[in-house]
């Protein structure tokens, strides 16, 4: 198929926020499932994807890959699904979107792994510090109900999967603002939808 839409994942990675981005969206895609240090390394797939990583997905003959990359684009490249604000509003849209990409997943992926950059090495990060990452995006979703504006977008897609998959795994500890905004999104059916399949594809 000339537009085919492909999704390169694995059940159990990071790419199940593309995955919820997909079934908002609600157009056909086929999904390819990798295994991590096979399929995900293949000749195969490293000429979609030269980091060996997941998410990926091919569009026709576009390839994209890198989270906040992929959403991003395929909010544009289906706009009639409303996931992306207007192209005036979308300050706060593009802010929150790559923050949780780059401040947020690196601030807790070095805490995770049991490294945390002193005072002095602080600076050479775009996070600084994990509490100072945390701090900020409390404040961001404090008594909203959206990241962005006044309906969901992509970038709850993005920065609520993010927010959740921290609180589930004790990253991001309780904090109270970011669990009700966590709570206010982790009921959608799509995402429904994802862990259900997420669930069906472990069990193959």
């Amino acid at each position: 198929m000339l537009n085919e839409l492909v999704f390169y994942t694995n059940p159990q990675s990071r790419a199940n926020i593309v995955h919820w981005m997909l079934e908002e969206l609600g157009v056909p895609y086929r999904a390819v499932l990798l295994t991590y240090g096979g399929t995900m390394k293949s000749p195969e797939y490293l000429a979609i994807n030269p980091m060996g990583k997941v998410p990926a997905i091919q569009h026709g003959d576009k390839i994209v890959t890198e989270g906040a990359a992929i959403c991003a684009y395929l909010a544009d490249a289906y706009p009639e699904a409303g996931l992306a604000p207007a192209p005036a509003d979308r300050a706060d849209y593009y802010r929150w979107l790559f923050f949780a990409s780059s401040c947020l997943e690196a601030a807790w992926s070095n805490k995770a792994a049991g490294w945390i950059p002193n005072s002095e090495q602080q600076r050479m990060f775009g996070y600084g510090s994990f509490e100072h990452t945390v701090d900020t995006l409390s404040k961001a979703v404090s008594g909203k109900r959206y990241i962005a504006g006044d309906r969901f977008s992509a970038a709850d897609i993005y920065i609520g999967r993010s927010i959740g998959y921290g609180i589930e795994f004790g990253e991001l500890g309780s904090r109270p603002e970011l669990v009700a905004y966590w709570n206010g999104l982790k009921d959608r059916p799509a995402l429904a939808r994802v862990a259900a399949q997420c669930e069906a594809w472990m069990k193959r």
